[in-house]
């Protein structure tokens, strides 16, 4: 198995709301028509995730997660066993949550407008332009975020939901590692792999998670890098040339 000890250390700039609004976004959802059940079902799936990964997390996302179970809870009972609330217009539970994912959806594109208008403005006004290198490779794909590569992890290890596996019974232990040492050996230098390849050889969700915990200390230190082809799009693993592999900035966990 794993390595019990083994911790992820990972800045993880989102916060709870981004998780659900993460969520919806995924769906194709209209944030007024969001279901408190099958959105606490998801939003529980990220958090378990997380744990069985090590993964830290702040005290809001447990705090969340509290708030929607309750939520779901209240959705169960008939409106005349609701249980008051203070300053409440509303019958439906919901709405507090959706307010809230309203109010920050606003601040998050005001400041992703903001940012996109001052990088035009560094455009416009930059004094010492670098020359053009028209050689120069173009990259169109988009940035990818700690809940796009939780959601791809997720998806392989739905491989073993319903099987029993016999290495993870006779306890084979899978190290760290030796899967940072497989993906050394099976990613070139330069080259680019599908995410779900790393996994293909895998027998266990066991040996799934190890392989996602080496990849990730593989992105940490730069040799390892992910793109993604469009919103929610598939996931591309590349590792880097080695003369430039340090000049690489390493995974974006934020929005």
């Amino acid at each position: 198995m794993q390595d019990q000890d083994y911790k992820v250390r990972l800045e993880i700039f989102e916060g709870p709301l981004d998780l659900l609004l993460y969520l919806i976004k995924k769906d194709e959802l209209d944030i007024y028509e969001v279901s408190i059940g099958r959105i606490t079902r998801q939003y529980l799936e990220y958090i378990n995730t997380f744990k069985m990964l090590n993964v830290e997390l702040a005290s809001e996302f447990i705090v969340m997660a509290a708030n929607l179970m309750y939520l779901k809870s209240r959705e169960l009972l008939p409106q005349s066993q609701q249980p008051p609330e203070e300053d409440a217009d509303e019958s439906d539970p919901r709405w507090e949550l959706i307010r809230q994912l309203v109010e920050y959806k606003k601040f998050k594109d005001a400041a992703q407008f903001l940012g996109h208008q001052e990088v035009k403005g560094d455009a416009f006004f930059a004094t010492s332009p670098e020359p053009l290198d028209l050689e120069a490779p173009v990259t169109s794909v988009a940035g990818v975020g700690i809940f796009d590569l939780i959601r791809a992890f997720q998806r392989v290890l739905k491989r073993f939901e319903n099987s029993t596996d016999i290495r993870e019974i006779v306890g084979d232990r899978f190290t760290v590692a030796d899967k940072i040492e497989h993906l050394l050996t099976s990613i070139p230098l330069g080259g680019r792999v599908p995410f779900e390849s790393l996994f293909s050889d895998a027998a266990s969700r066991v040996e799934v998670i190890v392989t996602f915990l080496a990849m990730l200390e593989l992105m940490k230190l730069n040799h390892l890098q992910v793109e993604q082809e469009g919103v929610l799009g598939g996931i591309v693993v590349l590792r880097p040339e080695e003369s430039d592999a340090g000049m690489r900035a390493p995974l974006d966990f934020g929005s």
